[in-house]
């Protein structure tokens, strides 16, 4: 999950952590600050419980409801206590990767799907089927796509706690103003395409002058960019992940469409907290992240709907990440085993907890569960989950995602052509695959 970006800030090449880690949000607070955790734990060989420290970058509500996780574990059971230690989203990365490399952090840890294979690579984290096992942890509970992203060489090297994505939000009253409201309460997109979409806003900007028809994440526009690009089939990198496969008339169709949403007025491109401006009442539309759920369709007075993105460019297929639990290396086996028991309660019993936050939970066997799915539009949430796109499985990709997006603030800023950017952006990809 991600966290609002309040920040706003354009891309540069200082940002590729706090890239890295989109969809979390973060604070220092609450945190337990002692990670020596290398140690034996106190007393454990003689009954007393073991301690684990559990490091995450999660602050705000989503840290809220990490803490309730953290709690209910603790107090059901008397084997084994977490603590947990909260780091800021943009300096998350950089103190895990060098916790790992030196031995010394955590016991368990939080990292995005789309981090962990440098992590497997460098034989930092170990497996956890057979830690599973041992604690009885059915990982036959978890998605398919979400095990899938995982798995190296046939092992599985994380726990996925859930998957996020963007999901079409929309405001009622702005639609129903501009005539564009069914009956259900739903917008009317008759003709999904780009060009029928792309009319969708001119009536909306007709309508209600006043008011963004979509509001773009322009900031993130490496996100609202893959929707649409994966979308219409494309990918990064060519199938071997040794070549890169941006360079083509899909990406260039793509971008051409955000490009006349732009010139057009139908989204402000300097608008630098467009989250905000939807969920103010000032956008008809946007693509926005699951983890913003509780805020916009938990307040009944915002009026806002939410569904999975149309298939404007002709299919659903479309961005997102995940959360996953993963274990380093250098943890004694009986801190793994505790490990492990932590991560099978954040999974089977937290992920009701954490479906609140907005994420699709990973357990299959929450998403199937009542409770779950009398939370608002959670079934779309559940439909859209189905056609979500991981990042490819490459040591380099937080380098090329960086790389993407800082292109892409070039191209639609109108620094460069979008057939120049492609070009140059596919030059930079391969010499990043190179080395």
């Amino acid at each position: 999950m991600r966290a609002k970006k309040k920040a706003g800030m354009m891309l540069t090449a200082g940002m590729a952590l706090a890239l890295a880690v989109t969809g979390c949000s973060s604070s220092n607070g609450g945190g337990n600050t002692d990670n020596k955790t290398n140690s034996g734990n106190a007393g454990g060989k003689s009954g007393s419980p073991v301690e684990i420290t559990f490091w995450n970058m999660f602050g705000g509500g989503e840290g809220d409801f990490v803490d309730q996780i953290i709690k209910g574990f603790n107090d059901s059971q008397q084997e084994v206590i977490v603590k947990q230690l909260r780091l800021e989203s943009n300096e998350y990365y950089a103190k895990l990767g060098t916790a790992l490399s030196s031995s010394k952090g955590p016991d368990v840890a939080v990292a995005h799907v789309d981090r962990i294979s440098p992590f497997v690579k460098a034989k930092q984290i170990v497996p956890v089927d057979e830690l599973a096992s041992k604690v009885g942890f059915d990982l036959g509970q978890i998605s398919e796509s979400n095990m899938t992203s995982v798995t190296y060489d046939g092992k599985p090297y994380a726990v996925p706690l859930d998957t996020h994505f963007h999901m079409l939000y929309y405001n009622k009253d702005i639609l129903k103003k501009a005539n564009l409201l069914n009956e259900d309460e739903t917008p009317k997109l008759d003709n999904v395409s780009p060009e029928g979409y792309l009319n969708t806003l001119a009536q909306i900007k007709t309508a209600v002058p006043d008011v963004q028809a979509m509001a773009v994440n322009t900031p993130y526009f490496q996100e609202p960019f893959l929707n649409m690009y994966y979308e219409a089939g494309g990918d990064i990198l060519s199938p071997d992940l040794k070549k890169a496969a941006i360079n083509n008339d899909k990406a260039l169709s793509v971008l051409k469409f955000y490009d006349e949403i732009y010139t057009k007025q139908y989204a402000d491109i300097n608008d630098k907290n467009p989250w905000d401006t939807f969920s103010n009442g000032k956008a008809a539309f946007w693509f926005g992240g699951v983890w913003e759920a509780g805020g916009l369709l938990g307040d009944a007075s915002k009026h806002i709907g939410a569904m999975p993105l149309p298939a404007i460019f002709g299919s659903q297929t479309h961005w997102g990440s995940s959360h996953t639990l993963v274990i380093p290396s250098y943890v004694s086996a009986e801190k793994q085993e505790a490990a492990a028991k932590f991560m099978k309660y954040f999974s089977e019993v937290g992920g009701q907890t954490w479906g609140n936050a907005g994420h699709v939970p990973a357990n299959s066997k929450v998403t199937a569960s009542e409770e779950y799915n009398k939370l608002p539009y959670r079934q779309f949430f559940i439909e859209a989950q189905k056609t979500v796109k991981f990042a490819p499985q490459t040591d380099n990709y937080t380098t090329i995602i960086t790389t993407i997006a800082e292109s892409l603030q070039n191209i639609i800023f109108h620094n460069e052509s979008a057939e120049d950017g492609l070009k140059d952006l596919e030059k930079q990809i391969n010499e990043i695959l190179a080395n």
